[in-house]
């Protein structure tokens, strides 16, 4: 007997999910047909691919070699599927983007509506994650890094950049009092990041350059955590512009030291891989983000 293509997805989905009930959930699967699928590939194969104990599922070396080559061969599935959508002109499958969460929420899922309209068999899956993840290894075909790029094995496409300014809430002003000078921050509740540490070096001029490195009163790993803590009035932030530009026109978060504020943009890329053939799906959206950001 032949080894399905079933076979091989529940097996991949397993690895993936680290165990058989959430590979059932994500195949909307029984988690007994999700094991017996994996039993009847490792019987086809005359092999062990995970050994099962009560508390967890271990991979053994030869699951580690056929994984690698089940990976490919799904993928080569996909693709052939994508061939046959491009050639009705109909960008269509799977498309998995990762974004940290403030991206993803503030510029992202405010064009999901528009863009599912105008491509409809496209199967959005949205991730969030605010550390850099390993686009294989978390089976993401695009990633928005904001930030300078050190990974060479990627190739990327400029999608714009984003200021970042040093603000506070109208009712922190209020009751704490505007700092008058870069060197008054020190009296102030300051939030930052607990990493990376570039991002607590603000940028504005002072005695010792361009760049003001807080020591932060309040910290926190998201930058949309730290939106909703300035927006609750817990202190001064330095946040980009793409997750606080309404905040501002809306008047709910002020900027504060206009005058010492270096201009400092983040760029934002979308990343993919170098070594694979850029699917229509993924050309598409990165297209679609790109003219929306532009026009904003």
């Amino acid at each position: 007997m032949k080894t399905t293509l079933d076979e091989l997805q529940a097996y991949v989905t397993v690895v993936d999910s680290g165990s058989i009930s959430g590979a059932a959930e994500q195949l909307q699967q029984t988690a007994s047909g999700v094991s017996r699928a994996l039993s009847r590939l490792e019987e086809k194969l005359d092999v062990t691919l995970m050994r099962r104990t009560t508390r967890r599922l271990e991979i053994t070396e030869e699951g580690i070699v056929f994984l690698a080559q089940a990976r490919k061969i799904l993928a080569s599935v996909e693709e052939a599927e994508e061939q046959m959508a491009l050639r009705r002109q109909l960008p269509a499958g799977r498309l998995r983007v990762n974004a940290a969460a403030p991206f993803m929420l503030h510029s992202i899922v405010p064009l999901v509506a528009e863009f599912r309209q105008q491509y409809p068999d496209i199967e959005l899956e949205l991730n969030s994650s605010d550390q850099i993840i390993d686009l294989l290894e978390q089976r993401t075909d695009i990633a928005i890094r904001i930030g300078p790029l050190r990974d060479s094995t990627l190739h990327a496409r400029p999608l714009g950049s984003s200021p970042r300014r040093i603000l506070a809430s109208p009712e922190y002003l209020k009751l704490h009092g505007e700092p008058k000078s870069v060197a008054s921050l020190s009296q102030h509740s300051l939030l930052g990041f607990t990493q990376p540490e570039s991002l607590n070096r603000w940028p504005l001029r002072n005695e010792q350059g361009n760049s003001y490195t807080i020591n932060p009163s309040l910290s926190a790993s998201s930058g949309e955590t730290l939106r909703q803590l300035a927006l609750a009035g817990a202190g001064i932030v330095c946040l980009a512009g793409f997750m606080t530009d309404k905040d501002r026109e809306s008047g709910n978060l002020q900027q504060v030291l206009k005058r010492e504020t270096v201009e400092a943009k983040q760029p934002i890329n979308a990343v993919y891989y170098r070594n694979t053939a850029l699917a229509s799906r993924i050309t598409c959206f990165i297209d679609y983000l790109s003219q929306q950001m532009l026009e904003a």
